[in-house]
C-alpha cells in the first residue's frame, strides 16, 4: 500500500510505502570537527578561530557514548504491558535522546515508534513586524547539524528520523492516518506561534479515524478513535508542575522567584532510556536533509570568531570539555563577563535553545562536579543562570503575547523611533563606537554574542539611539544560534524598560563598559582589525582614527576620564540578568 503526502520541495520525499522489507537509509550530513588551538584573548589575532567544542574526533565519539551509557536504563528493556500499536514522536525544540520524555513515553506506550521532524516553511519566512529572515543562515546550518546528529543517534538505538517539508498540521495527521497512530508525543511550547501550530495539529488529528480493537466478554470488537496529541513539559530545569505556586502567580521580581524555587521546589532527575528504542514502522523513504539553498538561504562560512557544531554529540562534548577536561567550572563566575574566546563562559546556550542539551543534565553534572572536585560560587552561578532561563520561560506562560508588544507586559507608553539609517548602522556595526560595532560584527559573523555584549548593544539601541526595541529583538531572532522567543523577547523587554519588573530599567555606559570589560581593546581589535594598530588604551576611544559616531551618547562623552553622574552609576551597575545560559 502506498501513501502519498503532498510536498512543495523536491528534496524531501513524502511518499512512504509500507512493507516488511528493510528500510532504505538516506544520506545524511556529516559534521567532522576540527581540533583547534586553545586561544586566549591576550594572544588572539584577527585570523584565529575558536571551535566549540574543540575536542578531537576520538573524544567527540567517546564522550557522548560514555554519557549515553551512563543514562541508559538496565531495567527498562521491556515495554509496558499496555504498549500497543504505533506512536509518533514529533521533534520540535527537543533535538536530543538523553532526558527526552516524549521519546521515552512513546517507546513505553507503543510497539513501534516513528520519530518525525517537519521543516515548517513558516520558520524560514520573515519576522512579524520588520520583515527580517525569521531563521538566519547560521542558525539554519546549526539546525541541520542538530538533525543529522539526532538521526545518527536514533539509528544507534534502532530508530530513524523521518524528515519532511511542510506544515506540521498537514503532515502529522496524514502520518497518523497512514500508520494507524494512537498518540503523537511532543514537547510543550509556550509562545503563540508554537501554540497555534499545536492547536492546528489537534484539529487535524480529530479528523482522523483509527480503528481500535477492544477485548470484551463476547470477543474482540472494533471501535473508532482519533489519535491524541500528548504535550509534555521538558524545556526547563524546574518542571512547571513542581512549582509551589500557579505559574499565573509567578513573581514579577526574579530574586523572589529564585528564592522560592530554591527553597521549596526540587529538580527532577534525568530520564533514562533503554539501549534499544526500535523498531520503527516500515518506511521506504526517510527523507533527506535539505541544503541551505533549498531552504532559500545562501551558505555562509564562519571565517573568524567561534564556530559552533550543532547536535547532541557536540553538546555533551562541550559539557565534558568545559567542566571536566579544562576544569573551568570552578572559575566561571570570575570569567563569565568576558567577550573574547571560547572559554570565558560555558557556551551551552545554542544547544539548550535547540533542545540538544537538557538543563537537568547540566544540573546533574554540576552536582557531580561539586561532589568530586569542589563547590563554590562559580558552580552555583551556572545553576543561578539556568534559573534565569527557566524564569523567562515561565514568564511567557504568564504574560503571553504581551512579551512581543511594544509596551511590553506593563503596557509602557513610550515614543520610539524606527529610523532605518540609524538601525542599519547598528545592525551592520557602523555606529562609530568600537565596542558596539565589534559586538554586532561578531553576531553577524558567528551567530553568537556574549551576555555582556548583548546588554551593551541593547542599551545603546534603545537608550542612546531611541530605536524601537522590537527591531533589535527581531534582528537577534534572525541571527542568534541560541534564539528562543522566551529568553530573547524577555531580555529585550527588560533591557528596554518595558519588562514586567519596573526596576529593570538600566543604562549601560559604553565608556564604563569598555574600561571594565575590554581595558586594552583586545576584543574590539579582534573584530575591527584597523584598531589593532592604535595604542591599546585608545582602541575603544579612537577619535578621528575611526569612523564618525552616528549619535551622541545619552550621558556624557567617550573620553576615558569621563565623570559619571550619580544617576548613571546607579543604572550602570553590573547586571546579573543573563540573556541565556552562556
Amino acid at each position: 500500500m502506498a501513501i502519498l503526502l503532498r510536498t512543495t520541495l523536491p528534496f524531501l520525499s513524502l511518499t512512504n510505502t509500507l512493507h516488511s522489507s528493510n528500510t532504505t537509509l538516506t544520506l545524511i550530513l556529516t559534521n567532522p570537527t576540527t581540533r583547534s588551538m586553545s586561544l586566549s584573548s591576550s594572544s588572539s589575532s584577527p585570523s584565529q578561530m575558536y571551535h566549540v567544542p574543540e575536542l578531537d574526533n576520538n573524544d567527540m565519539d567517546h564522550v557522548p557514548d560514555h554519557t549515553f551509557q551512563k543514562y541508559t536504563s538496565s531495567n527498562s528493556t521491556k515495554r509496558g504491558s499496555t504498549s500497543k500499536g504505533t506512536s509518533i514522536v514529533w521533534f520540535r525544540n527537543d533535538l536530543r535522546i538523553l532526558d527526552n520524555e516524549p521519546l521515552y513515553k512513546a517507546w513505553l506506550s507503543s510497539q513501534t515508534v516513528l520519530p518525525v521532524y517537519c521543516f515548517d516553511p513558516r520558520l524560514f519566512a520573515t519576522t512579524y513586524h520588520f520583515g527580517f529572515p525569521k531563521t538566519g543562515v547560521l542558525r539554519a546550518q546549526f539546525l541541520l547539524e542538530c538533525l543529522a546528529d539526532l538521526r545518527k543517534n536514533l539509528m544507534k538505538r534502532g530508530l530513524n528520523l523521518l524528515i519532511l517539508h511542510g506544515k506540521p498540521e498537514d503532515i502529522i495527521p496524514s502520518l497518523a492516518e497512514a500508520f494507524g497512530v494512537h498518540t503523537v508525543y511532543a514537547q510543550r511550547e509556550t509562545c503563540s506561534e508554537e501554540l497555534n501550530v499545536e492547536r492546528s495539529v489537534i484539529t487535524g488529528l480529530q479528523q482522523v479515524v483509527i480503528p481500535c480493537p477492544e477485548e470484551s466478554s463476547t470477543g474482540v470488537t472494533h471501535s473508532n478513535d482519533s489519535p491524541k496529541l500528548q504535550l509534555i513539559w521538558g524545556s526547563t530545569m524546574y518542571h512547571i508542575d513542581d512549582l509551589s505556586f500557579d505559574v499565573t502567580c509567578l513573581p514579577d521580581v526574579y530574586t523572589q522567584f529564585r528564592k522560592t524555587v530554591e527553597g521549596q521546589c526540587s529538580i527532577r532527575t534525568c530520564i533514562k532510556l533503554p539501549a534499544f528504542l526500535g523498531p520503527p514502522p516500515a518506511v521506504e523513504e526517510w527523507g533527506c536533509l535539505p541544503s541551505l539553498e533549498q531552504l532559500g538561504l545562501c551558505s555562509q562560512k564562519v571565517s573568524k570568531g567561534m564556530k559552533f557544531v550543532g547536535g547532541e554529540t557536540a553538546a555533551l562534548s562541550r559539557v565534558y570539555e568545559y567542566f571536566w577536561k579544562k576544569d573551568l567550572l570552578k572559575v566561571y563566575k570570575e570569567t563569565r563577563n568576558g567577550m573574547l574566546g571560547s572559554d570565558y563562559s560555558t557556551k551551552f546556550s545554542p544547544w539548550l535553545a535547540s533542545g540538544s542539551l537538557s538543563p537537568r543534565f547540566i544540573h546533574e553534572e554540576v552536582k557531580r562536579y561539586e561532589n568530586e572536585r569542589q563547590a563554590n560560587s562559580s558552580t552555583y552561578w551556572v545553576l543561578f543562570e539556568l534559573i534565569w532561563r527557566d524564569y523567562f520561560r515561565f514568564l511567557s506562560v504568564k504574560y503571553g503575547n504581551s512579551l512581543f508588544y511594544i509596551g511590553g507586559p506593563r503596557k509602557v507608553q513610550r515614543s520610539w523611533s524606527q529610523d532605518q539609517n540609524l538601525f542599519e548602522s547598528w545592525k551592520d556595526g557602523r555606529t562609530g563606537y568600537p565596542l558596539i560595532d565589534a559586538n554586532m560584527k561578531e553576531l553577524s559573523t558567528t551567530g553568537f554574542m556574549s551576555n555582556r555584549g548583548r546588554q551593551i548593544v541593547c542599551s545603546f539601541l534603545v537608550r542612546d539611539m531611541g530605536i524601537d526595541w522590537r527591531m533589535g529583538a527581531e534582528w537577534f531572532e534572525t541571527c542568534l544560534l541560541d534564539y528562543d522567543p522566551c529568553s530573547n523577547y524577555g531580555n529585550w523587554t527588560y533591557g528596554s524598560g518595558v519588562g514586567n519588573d519596573p526596576r529593570e530599567d538600566r543604562y549601560f555606559s559604553i565608556p564604563k563598559q569598555a574600561q571594565t570589560y575590554d581595558p586594552e581593546g583586545e576584543y574590539v581589535a579582534y573584530w575591527l582589525p584597523q584598531l589593532g594598530k592604535i595604542q591599546k588604551d585608545k582602541r575603544n576611544f579612537p577619535g578621528n582614527l575611526y569612523i564618525p559616531q552616528i549619535v551622541p551618547l545619552k550621558f556624557g562623552n567617550t573620553g576615558r576620564k569621563d565623570k559619571f553622574s550619580g544617576a548613571r552609576r546607579a543604572n550602570d551597575r553590573v547586571s546579573e540578568r543573563r540573556w541565556n545560559m552562556r
